[in-house]
């Protein structure tokens, strides 16, 4: 239990140093690196339009992570105690989190990057913050691309070239080729590489539960669920104006999913 207390504590800041990092390198790195085309307008030119991008990217997985954290699943206190109490609570649809040392309605797993549990109330939010945060990954590995094959004029073309970077570019970088700078970079894009199938994997399982009416956590425990139309589903999470969710960070959007429902 103490591990995994430490994790819940070491894992939000790991999220928040490669946070840091990757809009460091943004600002500082590859923003100053495009250069302006002599044909394109100031409102359309490269560096303006994706630090734009990068912004709403960072902006969106960053409001929706905090979200994640302030909008916490319903403490369910009273399911605990004696057996006539917990009676009173719907089985299928609460779990007793021993990280939170809490019991929580409509429990899908406890995400120890945002150090908090996922429930009816942060669900949508944690599906937000992980595409966003996908697809900020993977838009600053592409960046980081760019900015590499012009430093070091390597060209990508080949669909091997960037499985070969890394043992190539740490070769060259022990014997003086590589600057220290462009290694960290290259190792950069792994990271966001990874980090990013990792989330848009992890969002694809999500939004498939939604559908099915699902949590994880019932999934493993193999409680059947009350078979419904998957848009019911859908909106129960992201509520009718889900579209004002997707495009700004904010609290449930006429959402049902904060309701108590028993399963």
């Amino acid at each position: 239990m103490l591990a995994l207390r430490l994790l819940n504590v070491v894992a939000p800041a790991y999220f928040l140093c490669i946070s840091l990092v990757t809009f460091v390198l943004q600002l500082f790195l590859f923003l100053p690196s495009m250069r302006e085309d002599p044909a394109a307008t100031r409102l359309l030119s490269p560096a303006l339009l994706h630090g734009a991008l990068f912004l709403f990217l960072s902006a969106n997985a960053l409001g929706n992570y905090v979200l994640v954290i302030q909008n916490s699943p319903d403490d369910l206190g009273a399911c605990q105690g004696s057996s006539a109490r917990r009676a009173l609570c719907p089985p299928p649809s609460t779990h007793f989190c021993r990280v939170c040392a809490r019991v929580t309605l409509r429990h899908d797993h406890h995400c120890f990057f945002t150090g908090n549990c996922i429930g009816s109330r942060n669900m949508r939010n944690f599906v937000l913050f992980c595409l966003y945060t996908s697809l900020a990954c993977l838009y600053s590995m592409v960046a980081g691309v760019a900015y590499i094959s012009a430093v070091l004029s390597i060209s990508f073309a080949h669909p091997l070239a960037f499985l070969t970077l890394l043992p190539t570019s740490i070769s060259q970088f022990f014997s003086g080729a590589v600057l220290g700078s462009d290694m960290f970079v290259i190792l950069m894009l792994y990271l966001w590489f990874a980090v990013g199938l990792a989330c848009a994997g992890f969002c694809c399982h999500q939004l498939l539960l939604i559908l099915r009416g699902q949590t994880r956590h019932q999934v493993r425990k193999g409680v059947a669920v009350r078979a419904q139309p998957w848009r019911k589903n859908l909106q129960e999470v992201f509520g009718k104006r889900w579209l004002l969710g997707l495009l700004v960070p904010m609290f449930n959007v006429g959402s049902e999913g904060s309701k108590p429902q028993d399963k």
